[in-house]
C-alpha cells in the first residue's frame, strides 16, 4: 500500500480562462474548510474546487451523487498495529510457500510481460511479482472498501488531506474518461485501486495498456497491472541494472554505528571492512550502500542499494520495505536468510515507553506509537553510543532500563 503525495494536476488549457473567471467569484464567498466541519459543507467545497479545476457541475454533481462518509475507512486508517511486528515475525506471516509457489508460476504465466517490464522500464520481474503477492495476493485481495467514500472520508479527516484530497479529482478525471464508477469501484481502505494497488493520481500516470485492448484495466488485467506497477517504480527512481538488497554476512568487529540507512559507503570499502555476501557475489564496487539490520547485528543482515530508497516511495514502513524487497530476492533465487539470534523485540508498552524517554531527552521520534520507525532507530543508536553500547539501533529491553 503506497501512500505518497503526488503533484497536484493542472487543468485542461482550454479550461483555464473560465475555472479562472469561477476561482475569482469564489474568492469573494465564504472560504469552505478543506477537511474537519461537517461532511456535507465538505463536499460542497470539493464541488467548489472541481467545478474551478474546469469540471462540469453536472458532471461533479453525478461523481459525487453516491458519496458518503464511511467509519470503516477511519477504523482501518487507525488500527495499523501489523507494522510494530519484528521483521522476522512479518516477513515469515506474510512470505509463505504457496506465495513463493504461486510467484514461480506466475513468472512463467507472465514471462512475456514481465520481459516487457524490465526492458522498458528495467525493474525485474521479482520486484513486481512480490508488490503483487504482497498488495493483493495477486490479484486475489483487492479490497472492498468504495474507493471514491474512502477517499472523500480521509480528505475530510485533518490527518492527511494534502495526500488525499488531490485524488479525489483525479478520481474524477478517471470518471470522465470512463474508467471510474463512484457507486461501484472499490479497492484498499486508503483509496488504492487494482492488483498492485495504485492511487487515481498515478493511474493517470502511469496507467499502461498492457493488454492491448484500448484500456487501463488494473482490477482485471494482469499485463495492465504489472506495466503500470513497472513504470510507476520507474518513475519513482529506479535505476536499470542496479540490485536493491543483498543478504551479506559482517565480521563481530564492525563499527555497528555505521550501519544503517543513514550511512553510506561505496561497497568496495564495505568489502574492506570484511562484509561478504552470503551468496553470489556483491553488487558494483563504486556502487553506494547502507548495512541494513532490521534486528540488530544478532539478527538477519542486508546490504541497502539506491534502489531500495525507492520502496519507501511506495510505502513507509521498515518493516513492510525491507519485507517487499527480501522477498523480491526470494523471487529472484536467493535463499532464506539467516535468522540470527537477535535479542527479543520490545513488547507495544515497552517501545511507547522508550519512545517518551527519547523524547524527553530531545529526541524527535515523531507519534509515540509504539512503532520502531526510521526517527527512533536513529535515536537509539545514538543513546546506544552514548552509552557505551552496540550501536545497532536495535532497542532492547537493557537499553530501555539504562535510560
Amino acid at each position: 500500500m503506497r501512500l505518497t503525495p503526488r503533484s497536484p494536476r493542472r487543468a485542461p488549457a482550454h479550461l483555464v480562462p473560465a475555472a479562472a473567471a469561477l476561482t475569482l467569484l469564489l474568492s469573494a464567498a465564504p472560504a469552505l474548510a478543506k477537511c474537519g466541519g461537517s461532511f456535507s459543507n465538505f463536499l460542497k467545497g470539493v464541488k467548489s474546487e472541481a467545478v474551478s479545476k474546469g469540471h462540469a457541475p453536472a458532471t461533479v454533481d453525478r461523481f459525487l451523487a453516491s458519496a458518503r462518509q464511511d467509519s470503516k475507512t477511519l477504523k482501518a486508517d487507525r488500527a495499523q498495529g501489523v507494522f510494530k511486528m519484528a521483521f522476522t515475525d512479518f516477513s515469515r506471516r506474510v512470505i509463505s510457500q504457496g506465495r513463493l509457489n504461486k510467484g514461480q508460476a506466475n513468472a512463467k504465466n507472465y514471462a512475456q510481460t514481465l520481459r516487457r517490464a524490465e526492458a522498458n522500464y528495467g525493474v525485474p520481474a521479482g520486484v513486481l511479482l512480490a508488490f503483487w503477492a504482497l498488495e493483493t495476493d495477486y490479484g486475489a485481495v483487492q479490497g472492498n472498501f468504495n474507493t471514491l467514500n474512502s477517499l472523500l472520508t480521509l480528505s475530510h479527516d485533518c490527518r492527511r488531506p494534502e495526500l488525499f484530497r488531490p485524488q479525489i479529482f483525479a478520481a474524477l478525471e478517471l470518471y470522465e474518461r470512463g474508467d471510474f464508477s463512484p457507486a461501484n469501484t472499490k479497492g484498499a481502505w486508503a483509496g488504492e485501486i487494482g492488483m498492485v494497488q495504485m492511487l487515481p493520481e498515478d493511474i493517470l500516470t502511469n496507467g499502461v495498456d498492457g493488454d492491448g485492448d484500448g484500456k487501463v484495466s488494473l482490477k482485471t488485467s494482469a499485463p495492465d497491472a504489472l506495466l503500470s506497477g513497472a513504470k510507476m517504480v520507474q518513475t519513482l527512481g529506479w535505476r536499470k541494472g542496479e540490485p536493491w538488497l543483498q543478504e551479506v554476512t559482517l565480521p563481530s568487529n564492525l563499527d555497528w554505528s555505521k550501519t544503517g540507512l543513514t550511512t553510506t559507503m561505496k561497497v568496495s570499502d564495505w568489502a574492506k571492512q570484511g562484509v561478504k555476501p552470503r551468496s553470489g557475489s556483491l553488487g558494483p564496487s563504486n556502487l553506494q550502500a547502507s548495512v541494513l539490520l532490521p534486528q540488530g547485528r544478532k539478527g538477519p543482515a542486508f546490504l541497502a542499494y539506491p534502489n531500495f530508497n525507492v520502496y519507501f516511495e511506495w510505502n513507509q514502513s521498515f518493516v513492510y520495505v525491507t519485507t517487499a524487497a527480501y522477498f523480491a530476492t526470494r523471487l529472484s533465487g536467493a535463499p532464506v536468510y539467516n535468522a540470527g539470534n537477535p535479542d527479543p523485540a520490545l513488547s507495544d508498552g515497552q517501545m511507547k515507553s522508550l519512545q517518551k524517554k527519547l523524547a524527553n531527552r530531545g529526541y524527535d521520534v515523531g507519534k509515540i506509537d509504539g512503532i520502531l520507525g526510521a526517527k527512533t532507530r536513529a535515536a537509539v543508536q545514538k543513546e546506544q553510543s552514548r552509552l557505551g553500547l552496540p550501536a545497532d539501533a536495535w532497542p532492547t529491553k537493557d537499553l530501555l532500563n539504562r535510560l
